[in-house]
């Protein structure tokens, strides 16, 4: 009997060696595969747990921020939503959308809430939203849009190889083809009045780029520099007593109360010659300027490739390369431009 209880003991200690062994070769299989994926995951673009939540169908959160209201910069965000539900998404994704409404403090504020709430891409319009984003995360995928300059604003150090985790698309407006524009509509000007936001880099350093232009043509310029849109009545008036015609960029600032700037103007018969089209139809004069409806479009392009899995720095910067040369025939009357067929041919005309 106690040479069977042996027996019986030996068998059962053997299962259990067995079954120990399978264990330890199971997890041994295990392990490496998970490894895997978390690195791949971690390498897409979104984190392992946002790819996770996306595979079990969550939607993907998308926090969605503008610095001010004004028209260019709803285009852009209207046509970043109607580019997602193009390409599918409007049940996959959830959208957060915060204006900051022309206050500098709120955009930190509205960046801290959306990385507190764990949106899985954060999307900011305009250089100084997507400047705030960069710095409140490194984990976050960040798309901006309609940053004239990225290098220049610290976003990325080469647009065609993000090495972080931001990418975008870029509005920079052609300065040289405003300028050539302006004198085959208005031959006359000898000074221009330039006026902008100093708060704001993308106009920065458009103004440098129109400076740049006038010292290699001989043109004399003067400018007005404003801190906030309740400072721009003065600093119109002020220019249209030195300059022939003012030139301002894609100024959110000046953008937001375009038509105060546009009626100085039209009163001093002087045209305003713009970085965008909705400047021209809020009474500046013309510009070769940036469709924003392409540029939302391709900014949703985007973040559709990051939801995909692709990694940042295989997502390069994009400039958007199609500009309109947009006239506004009822503010040339107002200023006493007469302008031919021949001149208009091709021309998207407002009135």
């Amino acid at each position: 009997m106690k040479r069977l209880l042996s027996i019986i003991t030996i068998i059962a200690l053997l299962f259990v060696l067995a079954g120990c062994a399978a264990e330890v070769k199971t997890k041994d299989i295990e392990e490496p595969a998970a490894e895997q994926q978390t690195e791949a995951n971690e390498t897409a673009g979104l984190s392992a747990e946002q790819k996770e939540e996306t595979e079990n169908n969550e939607k993907v959160k998308i926090g969605i921020i503008q610095p001010v209201e004004h028209p260019s910069l709803n285009q852009i965000r209207e046509y970043i939503i109607i580019g997602l539900e193009e390409q599918g998404l409007k049940d996959k994704v959830e959208i957060t959308y915060k204006d900051a409404q022309g206050d500098p403090s709120n955009i930190n504020t509205i960046i801290s809430q959306f990385v507190g709430d764990k949106m899985d891409i954060i999307v900011p319009i305009g250089t100084g939203a997507s400047q705030s984003a960069a710095a409140a995360t490194k984990e976050i995928p960040v798309i901006f849009a309609a940053v004239s300059y990225p290098v220049d604003a610290g976003l990325v150090k080469d647009v065609s190889k993000p090495e972080a985790n931001v990418t975008g698309v870029s509005d920079a407006i052609d300065v040289e083809q405003i300028f050539n524009l302006a004198f085959e509509l208005t031959p006359d000007i000898e000074t221009f009045g330039f006026i902008y936001n100093t708060g704001e880099p993308n106009s920065a350093s458009a103004i440098n780029k129109a400076k740049e232009f006038c010292d290699g043509k001989g043109i004399k310029y003067v400018e007005a520099t404003i801190t906030n849109s309740s400072e721009l009545t003065q600093a119109a008036q002020s220019l249209v007593e030195k300059a022939d015609a003012i030139f301002t960029p894609t100024d959110n600032t000046v953008a937001s109360a375009m038509p105060v700037l546009s009626a100085e103007a039209q009163k001093a018969g002087i045209p305003v010659y713009t970085g965008a089209d909705s400047m021209v139809i809020d009474g500046g004069f013309a510009t070769v300027g940036i469709d924003y409806t392409i540029l939302g479009r391709q900014v949703a392009e985007i973040v559709k490739k990051v939801i995909d899995g692709v990694q940042i720095s295989n997502i390069p910067a994009e400039t958007l390369s199609e500009f309109a040369t947009i006239v506004n025939l009822t503010t040339a009357e107002k200023i006493g431009v007469e302008l031919s067929d021949e001149q208009l041919k091709g021309f998207q005309i407002v009135e």
